[in-house]
C-alpha cells in the first residue's frame, strides 16, 4: 500500500490551515526529531501521515467532534492493511488519537510524544501565526476582538481570533512539548511568536 497517496487523497477539500501541506511540514519535522529521539521511525512516519485524517470532520462539526479520537478511528482499516506487526498498529493508532493539545487521552510512547511535538512546533512560530489567522479568516473572524476576554471567547466564533488562538494555546504550547529536540526547537519559535504578537497589539492601537 502506498499510504503516503492514500492519506493525501483523504484531504481532498481540506481547509487550508490543516491541509496535505501541513501534514507534510509535521512528517518532516517528525523526521527531524524521530531520529534524535530513537523513535521507531516506521511507526512515526504512518502516525504523521494521518495524523489529521478526521480534521475536516471536526471543523464541520465547528468543534463538537474531536479530530485525533476521529481520526484513529477513520486510520484503522487503513492501518489494519499494514504488513506490520500488530504492536506497530497499536502505536500508530495511539500516535493519531494522542496528538491533541486540547485532547484528552496522554501521549504514552515515544513515537506519540515525538508525533505530538511535531504537531505542535508547526502550531508556533511564523508558520503557527499564518495558521491562525488563516483559520481565523476560513471561519469568518475578526481580526481582532479588543474588549473581549480571549479565555471566555467561543471558538468557531467571530471571536475566534489569530490573537486569541495565541493566548488560549499557542503561548503554553513551548510548555508542553514532550522531547528534548522538541523543546530545543520550540524555544526559538516561542520566542518568535511572542515578539509578534506583542508587535501586533501595539500597532493595533496604533502606539507605533
Amino acid at each position: 500500500m502506498d499510504i503516503q497517496a492514500t492519506a493525501q487523497q483523504l484531504f481532498t477539500g481540506a481547509r487550508a490551515s490543516h491541509d496535505w501541506d501541513h501534514t507534510i511540514r509535521v512528517l518532516r519535522l517528525c523526521e527531524q526529531i524521530g531520529p534524535v529521539e530513537q523513535a521507531d521511525m516506521d511507526v512515526l512516519r504512518v502516525a504523521a501521515l494521518l495524523h489529521d485524517i478526521g480534521r475536516s470532520h471536526q471543523d464541520a462539526a465547528k468543534g463538537a467532534l474531536c479530530h485525533a479520537i476521529h481520526g484513529a478511528v477513520l486510520a484503522k482499516p487503513i492501518v489494519d492493511d499494514l504488513a506490520v506487526s500488530s504492536e506497530r498498529k497499536d502505536n500508530i493508532l495511539h500516535c493519531i488519537r494522542t496528538h491533541r493539545f486540547r485532547g484528552c487521552h496522554i501521549p504514552e510512547t515515544l513515537e506519540a510524544k515525538v508525533l505530538f511535538d511535531a504537531d505542535k512546533l508547526d502550531a508556533i512560530g511564523a508558520i503557527g501565526i499564518a495558521r491562525a489567522y488563516l483559520f481565523a479568516g476560513e471561519i469568518g473572524a475578526r481580526l481582532h476582538s479588543p474588549g473581549i476576554d480571549p479565555e471566555k471567547s467561543a471558538p468557531y466564533s467571530i471571536d475566534d481570533t489569530g490573537f486569541r488562538e495565541y493566548r488560549v494555546k499557542l503561548r503554553k504550547i513551548k510548555y508542553r512539548m514532550m522531547t528534548s529536540a522538541g523543546k530545543r526547537m520550540a524555544d526559538e519559535r516561542h520566542q518568535f511568536m511572542t515578539a509578534f504578537f506583542n508587535r501586533f497589539l501595539q500597532e493595533y492601537d496604533g502606539e507605533i
